[in-house]
């Protein structure tokens, strides 16, 4: 048997990408029986996966806090360092990352591997060079390999965080920068993958996955990745170069920072390293230091003892204050442990509770259930409390009603991510008491349950930080534009535009829309993509459109003709109100001749439209009328339904009976004040005129309100306006004007006539519903004209002023005929004869 000299103990030092821990798990599976110590849980699980599968899960055991699998007969464990077997000899033990011995919160746990564990074959230490010189001198017997780096790790100096490389990882040392970080990436490079130390493994394991699966081109971090994760990266850039180490803040040293920017470049590719533009260049000592791998190596080690004295509270006090015998170690701060010991024994029922030797090694015990946390709060050393209570009671087990109110409160996956954050730490405690079989009478199903609800909090984590910080969209699109590679683009039924299965746009009719969140700089390999898209959807499209019925268009308020709802043209000045254009929106992706198509068919709606709204304007327009009848129909479909009386007097006054009844049938009412068409002056029909009306204008008009008889003339009306609205407009001009409906004003020009003279009063104005304010403006434009002034008491009378004779003198004379369609049946009279 192998004596204790004649063990092989090496240290394999070196810094990070030299293959150091693939070396390690090599040796172990030569043996028959192994042990490796690894920093974090993430790293023993990452290491017992890559193990079972070379051979085999029933070989291959897991020793961490929250996680034991340990089949019957397992020759090889992979365990965190505080979780190895001291107890189980082995023939190949391994430790990795040593140089944490100098770890103020941890060290102490390094250096008692280091000092007293052993394979009976064969031991390795795997760490940094840092620790080479306290190696050597305190394990005399191990023999030192250095290890090369296989690629070179260069300083690229200071970026904007815009612009770096993709495959980069941005560091920071507190969450809420990581947060502020990803939040930027993810407005400019789509999104970014997220790790922080109080992240779940499930959860850090799923954000790394989306990097390295090219789903997110970034990472932000914590110096979590400085251990226990090998990624693709090609550049590490700090946004900090200080942390707060849990006692103060301090700058980081140049170990630390080649620990991190190790990461960056794997196996025989390169990497580089530097900062952000915002916290300016590194100094050229660390930069060198870092690039040669040059660091001071470690002075002291910290060191607690193992020799622990359980014979009461004090005595086990006492011995974890004992101080190291050699000058190479330093007695560690009290350590987590070590304070929840403290606190708990202020308590004078534990302190009664640990009356002899067994209760204080089962308080020891509890003191070991770490906070994950990192708050040591009295919330935890309660619950502390608790558990060493239950545990010294006669049964000797947590009650199970106990333990699953503990775990119930706990399952929740609402809540934002800090929420979740804080129940992912609270029961990973619970997983780490659930592994104590001794303290559960079910300690399985306790396991497997916190088990389920931690992997369903992170995966609700995972989700939460995927929402905020991936833009998947903008992701994909960065990423397949940076690779060069053609982009595929499609149109769906609704109009939503894909590139690569993201949503770029929306096509507005004929017309793309480019989603504005894409950025400026991507915009133009997304437009060539959409248009390759777009060539063979417009003819689709312009094919729908043309044999879509009439319902599937509309005239919108502001002038606008949609198709399905999509804006497609708008109306122009035609040469009369009731003749308007339809000008289609220009479009890049609409030819000339498919352009015209689609006028043509939105010309021929318009006008079905038009006519199906002011028909009886359109048959006067087309009436079979001749002479002053057909002079007259035309111009009041011009003037859209309305005309002063007095303005076509001399047509009126030619106008034979069947011309008046043919007239009325068409429904035109020859009145006392207008001439005009009853049937097209309802409130919705004013609304539509105003909309032609201000087509053919080219400015806007707005129509009267329905509820009103008479108005102050609105701003911009003149009479045309008024009489294509159904009002006339009354009043001096050099006056502000009153605007009154037509039909108001043909009742009081009725009434007044019949009873002329007549007193404008109250019974006249209850007649044609105006108020006595605006009956006198309304009777002067209808002629009338107030007579003088009686007797005190009595109302003036008002009567039409009177005509003049304007007969010529010479012998009687046929009335002038002013239409011009009568004139011109004149003229083909005489040159008949």
């Amino acid at each position: 048997m192998m004596t204790r000299r004649d063990r092989q103990v090496t240290a394999v030092l070196g810094p990070t990408n030299t293959g150091k821990t693939h070396l390690a798990i090599d040796r172990m599976l030569g043996h028959a029986s192994g042990v490796m110590g690894f920093p974090l849980r993430l790293l023993a699980r990452e290491n017992y996966d890559k193990v079972v599968r070379l051979k085999g899960a029933a070989q291959v055991a897991l020793l961490t806090g929250e996680e034991k699998i340990v089949p019957p007969r397992a020759r090889y464990f992979l365990c965190t360092v505080e979780s190895m077997p001291l107890d189980k000899p082995s023939a190949f033990l391994a430790v990795d990352e040593v140089q944490l011995a100098a770890d103020p919160e941890r060290g102490h746990v390094f250096t008692d591997r280091l000092l007293h564990s052993r394979g009976f074959e064969e031991t390795m230490f795997l760490g940094s060079d840092t620790v080479q010189p306290l190696l050597k001198r305190l394990v005399p017997e191990a023999t030192v390999v250095s290890r090369p780096r296989f690629s070179t790790l260069s300083y690229a100096g200071a970026r904007k965080l815009t612009r770096l490389p993709p495959r980069s990882a941005v560091v920071a040392f507190s969450a809420a920068e990581v947060y502020g970080l990803a939040e930027l990436i993810r407005r400019q490079r789509g999104g970014t993958a997220v790790v922080l130390g109080a992240l779940s493994p499930r959860t850090r394991n799923a954000q790394v996955e989306m990097f390295e699966s090219g789903e997110v081109d970034y990472l932000v971090a914590t110096d979590a990745i400085g251990m226990g994760l090998n990624l693709g990266l090609d550049h590490v850039a700090f946004a900090r170069l200080n942390k707060f180490d849990g006692h103060a803040h301090r700058r980081l040293r140049p170990p630390e920072i080649a620990q991190i920017a190790g990461r960056a470049g794997r196996h025989m590719t390169d990497g580089t390293f530097g900062t952000t533009a915002e916290l300016g260049a590194m100094d050229p000592e660390t930069v060198e230091a870092v690039e040669a791998h040059a660091f001071e190596p470690l002075t002291q080690l910290f060191w607690r003892s193992r020799e622990l004295d359980f014979a009461s509270p004090e005595a086990l006090l006492a011995s974890l204050e004992a101080r190291p015998e050699r000058r190479e170690l330093i007695r560690v701060r009290p350590p987590e442990d070590q304070q929840a010991l403290a606190a708990l024994l202020r308590d004078p029922e534990i302190r009664e509770l640990a009356g002899h030797r067994g209760a204080v090694a089962l308080l020891w015990e509890v003191c070991q259930v770490p906070d994950f946390r990192k708050t040591l709060s009295e919330q935890h050393s309660r619950l502390l409390g608790q558990v060493f209570r239950h545990l010294s009671a006669p049964a000797g087990r947590l009650p199970e009603d106990w333990v699953a109110q503990q775990i119930q409160r706990i399952d929740r996956v609402d809540g934002d991510i800090d929420a979740l954050v804080a129940r992912i730490a609270h029961i990973r405690t619970w997983t780490f008491v659930t592994h104590r079989v001794d303290w559960l009478e079910d300690a399985g199903h306790w396991q497997e349950r916190a088990r389920r609800l931690e992997d369903r909090l992170s995966d609700a984590l995972h989700e939460r930080l995927t929402q905020r910080f991936v833009d998947r969209r903008t992701a994909t699109l960065s990423r397949r534009l940076r690779s060069g590679e053609a982009l595929v683009a499609a149109v769906r039924r609704t109009g939503e535009v894909l590139v690569e299965g993201e949503h770029v746009g929306r096509l507005e009719g004929f017309r793309f829309q480019l989603d504005r969140t894409i950025e400026k700089h991507d915009a133009p390999a997304v437009m060539t993509a959409t248009r390759r898209a777009l060539q063979e959807e417009m003819p689709r499209r312009t094919n729908r459109l043309e044999a879509d019925d009439d319902g599937c268009f509309r005239l919108e308020h502001d002038g606008a003709v949609s198709w399905r709802g999509a804006e497609v043209g708008r109306l122009a000045r035609g040469d009369s109100p009731l003749r308007p254009r339809v000008r289609v929106h220009e479009s890049e992706f609409l030819d000339g001749r498919a352009r015209e198509r689609v006028r043509l068919r939105l010309q021929n709606w318009l006008n079905r439209h038009l006519r199906n709204r002011l028909g009886l304007l359109y048959d006067l327009e087309q009436a079979a009328l001749a002479g002053a009848a057909r002079g007259l129909a035309f111009q009041l479909a011009e003037a859209m339904g309305a005309l002063p009386r007095g303005r076509v007097a001399a047509q009126a006054a030619v106008l034979e009976r069947a011309d008046r009844k043919a007239l009325q049938g068409l429904g035109v009412r020859l009145g006392a004040a207008s001439v005009f068409v009853p049937g097209v002056q309802t409130p919705p029909q004013q609304r539509f005129k105003a909309q032609l009306w201000s087509v053919f204008r080219e400015r806007e008009v707005l129509p009267p309100p329905s509820d009103r008889i008479a108005l102050p003339a609105p701003e911009g009306w003149d009479e045309a306006t008024a009489l294509a609205l159904g009002f006339r407009l009354c009043g001096r001009p050099d006056r502000p004007r009153l605007a009154v409906r037509l039909e108001a004003l043909e009742r009081l020009a009725v009434a007044a006539h019949k009873a002329a003279p007549v007193a404008a009063d109250g019974r006249l104005a209850e007649t044609c519903g105006l108020t006595l304010e605006q009956l006198p403006v309304a009777l002067g434009a209808l002629g009338f004209r107030p007579g003088p002034a009686g007797q005190a008491g009595d109302e003036r009378l008002w009567a039409p002023k009177p005509k003049r004779d304007k007969r010529p003198k010479a012998g009687p004379r046929k009335a002038e005929v002013v239409s011009p369609f009568a004139a011109l049946a004149g003229l083909k009279a005489r040159k008949g004869r």
